[in-house]
């Protein structure tokens, strides 16, 4: 029989369940034969194919040329060392690739780690006992509690609800959430059953318990093959930036190695002289270490955010991230504490304080019915936590019925038997209870709604009409108390009649209104400050009543002015588009008692005005302005399983400040890119002009290959990724935010790494070199045998003078503008162990044998060794000349 065709009791005896749940010892059997309660995934590429793909991208492509051609050269002209050299290119490619191939690799685990931070955990009855278990222990006849916000996690057939309305889209493609009954269903397809919620779909609102009939593939979820998971995820605009970055700097290279190499045909160079000419023209071009370099910065990156409390699930949200311009934030929970506590009530006419109503407690209890409503009118859940009974839910919930239990007396006589779920259009809950006096219908919710639906309101002279003076009072009553900054809810009951409809939120009783507070969270305005500095707007779009908005967004430094825009729902809701826009040019704004879809509507009218817009949410309902924002971020704490699959970030503490951290992480990301490209690209330049003067001026070539990718993946590439490793720097959050579509590598950079750092260190080892020529005795036009030691000390003196000059530039590219004894020589432990790794391959390479034969060196005099750090002084003076420059124009 199909389950869905069965009665609540059939079905739970057809899966040998009850209503209370397995005991645990039975769902571990179920759990070992039905296995865990999860999908196949779809089989990515393989690691061999993957790997592969390391050693043919363009950079790889040009170098398996030069190697070719350095083989070829070897074959026609052997004893010239081209052989070595190809092999050393060879090397170069495999190192390479193996650690591009390790850092993708341990990026990809390292995010899949941090995804886990936050497993899908579902609430279960065991034994009749509530308690949280990861999705995947699901076994048939486990019993599921569903609420609003939470993704069903295996196929259920319900047997309890409340409310319950379900996002089917997933499984269905139906974009309209449709209600569930209890009834057995005739359909043949459980897809049709309305007595079923199936895997992957979503509740939209109200509640619901279901006993478990199909887990993991044997789901409709799993059947359907368009819903089988994605293969990997795409490439960020950085690191299309990187890979077109690639493409240039490689074609150019090999475009000026070309050209040159028929320059030098053309005036008579011997062809493999010039061949080898040609392939160092590009080596020295093709800044090796980059790609391996991007994706370990962006790595290190979501690691630190993850210690930020800030959980990225798409790597492109990191860049993303710098270039915010717009926070449109919540107020609860994210700008606040979420910790309510009641402090004011208006009940029979008086305005009465927290400390106030305890005192009078006795005298209230002709009010019982206001504290009855809170005591009973809520979603939370009873628990038992180290042998004391509490509650868990919402903090406003837990709030009101803490007061409630306490004045409202005995309430062994009520009892609930229907509810009528809250939503965010109706922006109201009501419950259906038994009582003493009969059945009751307690309503609570915004003042609006629920006053649209009251006939009478509780007074000094008892139960009076809601004339338009009554109606006057209680507004009166709300403003002052939203005033305050506090919450407000009013509360209405009536009988209902046992033949009519139960659930007929009209002709009410309006008890009173309770004012809570939600103080907001100490860090919250020295992270709004922040924002201002940097640029970045942010805009609260709460729920809740103007005034209370507006009285927390002055508390926290949001708003300023004395005539601020306050934008309500409804105002919204007649605004055309272009008034909108119009109207978000206002310099301080808020959004109060909005609906989500109209969240939706002022994410996508921010970003008609060219704004990169971040924006937080929690539920269900913001799920769509989430994925329609740049920036869409989920609260890990009280945030719905929807709000968190739909977001690119997920806050950890539900904190604003975590938000403005993530940005600084962010923008540094960028910064710490453009830092080793900086470094990077400067070695490129005295890599080039020896070979430009050993074609222009016909000396000795001052610098090999080899030497040049010693240079390269020697000694540039740890300091170059301890430069990606870097801390945000202090000022990156009193800057602009980037803007969109802003190149990484712009012609500042290119002129500083160049045409400035570059010459300096070209000039400092063309120094060097030829400082040991005229100390061996050489004379200009005399030839020397690539293995005469003057000409090998000499390429030594010229490599190590460029090491030597990256080791200073290491400090100098530390930051574009501020002076080198600023920020010194810590902060950044990775700098050291850059450095010492450099000093030791050099010293590798100059001082010992296997060293000397192959990169073709020799040991060099102190003197050398002055020479260069003399030169790197001067350049260290140099480039503070330059910044100092910079600063103070800037000033000026």
């Amino acid at each position: 029989m199909r389950v869905h065709s069965l009665t609540v009791e059939q079905a739970l005896a057809s899966l040998n369940s009850s209503s209370t749940g397995l005991p645990a010892a039975e769902a571990a059997r179920r759990l070992g034969e039905f296995g865990p309660n999860l999908l196949e995934e779809v089989e990515q590429r393989h690691l061999l194919l993957r790997f592969a793909q390391e050693f043919t991208h363009f950079f790889a492509i040009v170098l398996w040329i030069a190697a070719g051609l350095s083989f070829v050269a070897e074959h026609f002209d052997p004893g010239q060392g081209m052989a070595r050299l190809g092999l050393a290119i060879v090397g170069v490619i495999v190192i390479n690739g193996v650690f591009s191939f390790w850092q993708e690799y341990k990026a990809e685990r390292a995010v899949a780690a941090l995804r886990r931070l936050l497993p899908h955990r579902v609430k279960t009855l065991r034994a009749g006992e509530i308690s949280g278990i990861l999705a995947s222990e699901l076994v048939p006849g486990d019993i599921v509690l569903l609420e609003e916000g939470d993704f069903v996690p295996a196929d259920c057939r319900l047997i309890e609800i409340a409310g319950l309305r379900v996002n089917l889209s997933t499984v269905t493609g139906e974009s309209l959430a449709r209600a569930r009954t209890l009834e057995p269903s005739a359909e043949e397809s459980p897809l049709q059953a309305k007595n079923i919620v199936l895997a992957g779909t979503s509740v939209v609102s109200g509640q619901a318990r279901g006993v478990v009939y199909a887990t993991g593939m044997r789901t409709e979820f799993g059947r359907i093959a368009h819903l089988t998971q994605t293969a990997g995820e795409a490439s960020s605009p950085l690191q299309r930036e990187i890979a077109r970055l690639s493409r240039i700097v490689a074609g150019l290279a090999t475009g000026i190695g070309v050209l040159l190499f028929l320059v030098g045909q053309a005036i008579g160079l011997p062809t493999w002289e010039n061949l080898l000419f040609a392939i160092g023209i590009i080596v020295a071009n093709v800044p090796e270490g980059l790609l391996p370099t991007v994706t370990l910065s962006l790595a290190m990156a979501t690691q630190r955010m993850a210690r930020r409390n800030a959980l990225v699930r798409h790597l492109p949200a990191v860049e993303t991230l710098g270039s915010t311009t717009v926070i449109c934030s919540d107020k609860t929970g994210t700008l606040t504490q979420n910790r309510m506590s009641v402090q004011r009530l208006w009940i029979g006419g008086r305005m009465l304080s927290c400390g106030e109503l305890a005192r009078q407690a006795p005298a209230l209890l002709e009010h019982r019915a206001l504290f009855v409503n809170t005591a009973l009118c809520h979603d939370l859940k009873e628990v038992d936590e180290q042998g004391r009974q509490g509650l868990r839910g919402d903090p406003m919930e837990i709030a009101l019925a803490a007061v409630g239990r306490q004045l409202a007396g005995d309430l062994a006589g009520c009892r609930r038997v229907a509810e009528i779920a809250f939503d965010t259009d109706r922006k109201r809950m009501s419950v259906i209870c038994d009582t003493p006096q009969g059945r009751m219908l307690y309503c609570k919710g915004a003042p609006e709604t629920v006053l649209a639906g009251c006939s009478c309101v509780h007074s000094e002279a008892g139960v009076v009409p809601l004339d338009t003076a009554a109606r006057s009072r209680l507004l009166a009553a709300q403003d002052e108390m939203a005033g305050q900054g506090l919450r407000v809810l009013a509360f209405a009951h009536r009988a209902v009649d046992q033949q009519g409809p139960p659930g007929d939120e009209r002709q009410m009783v309006l008890a009173g209104l309770i004012g809570l507070e939600d103080p907001p969270r100490p860090e919250v305005p020295p992270a709004i400050a922040r924002c201002r500095e940097a640029g970045i707007r942010t805009i609260m779009v709460t729920g809740d009543h103007p005034r209370t908005g507006l009285a927390i967004a002055r508390q926290i430094g949001l708003i300023s002015g004395e005539a601020p825009t306050v934008i309500s729902g409804e105002q919204l809701r007649l605004m055309s588009p272009t008034q909108l826009q119009l109207a978000l040019d206002a310099p301080e704004i808020l959004f109060a008692r909005v609906a989500a879809e109209q969240k939706m509507r002022i994410v996508e009218a921010l970003q008609n005005k060219g704004e990169i817009v971040a924006v937080t949410g929690d539920g269900v309902n913001d799920a769509p302005a989430l994925k329609a924002a740049d920036i869409g971020i989920a609260m890990g704490i009280g945030g719905t399983d929807v709000a968190k699959e739909a977001a690119d970030l997920i806050l950890l503490d539900d904190n604003f400040a975590s938000i403005v951290a993530a940005i600084e992480e962010g923008r540094a990301v960028f910064e710490n890119i453009r830092k080793f490209l900086t470094y990077i690209l400067s070695s490129n330049i005295p890599e080039l002009v020896p070979y430009l003067a050993f074609v222009l001026f016909r000396i000795p070539l001052p610098l090999t290959i080899i030497q040049i990718l010693a240079v390269d993946l020697g000694t540039d590439m740890l300091p170059a990724l301890a430069l990606g490793a870097e801390k945000p720097d202090p000022a990156v959050m009193r800057r602009p935010p980037r803007r969109r579509g802003e190149r990484l590598l712009s012609w500042g950079l290119l002129a500083r790494a160049y045409l400035f750092l570059g010459i300096i260190e070209a000039t400092a080892a063309m120094l060097a070199f030829f400082f040991v020529l005229d100390a061996g005795g050489w004379q200009h036009g005399q030839t020397l045998d690539r293995l005469d030691p003057l000409y090998l000390q000499a390429t030594s003196a010229c490599l190590a003078t460029i090491v030597v000059m990256q080791m200073m530039n290491l400090y100098l590219c530390r930051h574009p503008r501020r002076s080198i004894l600023s920020y010194g020589l810590g902060g950044n432990r990775y700098l050291l162990l850059g450095i010492a790794a450099e000093v030791a391959v050099i010293l590798f390479i100059l001082y010992t044998p296997p060293g000397n034969w192959l990169f073709g060196t020799a040991a060099i005099g102190s003197s050398s060794w002055l020479l260069a750090a003399g030169c790197a002084i001067l350049m260290c003076a140099l480039e503070e000349l330059r910044k100092a420059w910079l600063r103070h124009g800037q000033r000026s």
